[in-house]
C-alpha cells in the first residue's frame, strides 16, 4: 500500500499542475481539457455503458492472443529446446518472421476473418509468440541435464515428462516471456483497433478525437494506462502463485 501511495504523488502532482495550468488559460482547452472534465467524461462514459463494453472488447482480443500466443509459444518453444538439430533447422525461419512487425499483418488477417476478435487476437497472438518461444528455449536449454536423464530412465512420455519435468524446471524463466507478451497484447490490441478494427478502447479514442471530445479521448487513454498496470499486477500474482503450485524441481 506505501508503495502504491509513494507512486501516486508525481501523477497527483501533474494533474494538478494540468488542472491549475488549464483554468489560468495556459493550456489550450481543445487539446488539453481539465482533469475535472476528465473525470466527468469518464463518469458518463462509465454510466451509459461505453466504456465498459470498450474495454471488455479490448480485453478479450488482448488475452485471447495471449492465450493462443502462451500455449503455441511455450509448446514449440520445449520441443525446440529439446532437440537443437529441429531448432538450427526451423531457426532461420523463425528469424525472418520474428522482426515483421505485427501490425502488419492486419490487412491480411482482415481478409481471412474479417473486423472483429479473430482478427485481432490474431495479430495479437503473432505479436506475443516471439518472447514467449524464445525465452521457452533458452529455459529448456537451461534444465539440468539430470532431470532430463530422469524422465528417460523412467521412460516418461512427453506429456507426462512436460507436466512433472520440464515445466517446473523451466517455469521461473518463462514467467518473464509471458510477462512481456501481456504487456504486449495490450499495445497491439489497441493498435489493431486505431488502425482498422472498429471496436474497444482503440477505437473509442479515436472516435473522440474526429468528434472533438478531448475529455472522452483522455478519459479513455488514461483508463488503458490503469488497465494496463491492473492487468500486469494481476497476472503477476497469478504467475506467481503458479510457479508456486509447480514449486522448485521435479513435481511428484
Amino acid at each position: 500500500m506505501k508503495r502504491i501511495l509513494r507512486g501516486a504523488v508525481l501523477p497527483v502532482l501533474v494533474f494538478a499542475l494540468w488542472e491549475a495550468g488549464s483554468r489560468a488559460g495556459l493550456l489550450p482547452m481543445d487539446t488539453f481539457s481539465r482533469p475535472s472534465d476528465i473525470v466527468l467524461a469518464f463518469a458518463a462514459g462509465v454510466s451509459d455503458g461505453s466504456i465498459p463494453l470498450a474495454t471488455w472488447l479490448t480485453a478479450q482480443a488482448a488475452l485471447v492472443g495471449f492465450a493462443i500466443a502462451a500455449v503455441a509459444g511455450i509448446l514449440v518453444g520445449v520441443i525446440l529446446g529439446l532437440s537443437p538439430f529441429l531448432e538450427r533447422t526451423v531457426g532461420p525461419s523463425i528469424e525472418a518472421l520474428r522482426p515483421v512487425p505485427a501490425i502488419a499483418l492486419t490487412p491480411l488477417t482482415l481478409l481471412l476473418f474479417g473486423f472483429g476478435l479473430r482478427m485481432e487476437a490474431a495479430v495479437v497472438a503473432f505479436a506475443c509468440v516471439w518472447p514467449v518461444l524464445i525465452v521457452t528455449v533458452a529455459a529448456v536449454r537451461g534444465i539440468e541435464p539430470r532431470l532430463l536423464e530422469v524422465a528417460q530412465a523412467l521412460e516418461l512420455a512427453f506429456p507426462a515428462r512436460l507436466r512433472k519435468i520440464i515445466l517446473p524446471a523451466a517455469l521461473g524463466r518463462i514467467v518473464v516471456g509471458l510477462r512481456v507478451a501481456v504487456s504486449i497484447s495490450l499495445i497491439v490490441a489497441v493498435t489493431v483497433e486505431i488502425v482498422m478494427n472498429p471496436r474497444g478502447l482503440g477505437y473509442g479514442m479515436i472516435i473522440a478525437q474526429q468528434s472533438l471530445q478531448p475529455a472522452l479521448m483522455y478519459a479513455q487513454l488514461l483508463w488503458l494506462g490503469l488497465l494496463g498496470w491492473g492487468l500486469n499486477a494481476l497476472l503477476t500474482r497469478a504467475f506467481g502463485q503458479w510457479h508456486g503450485a509447480f514449486g522448485p524441481g521435479v513435481s511428484p
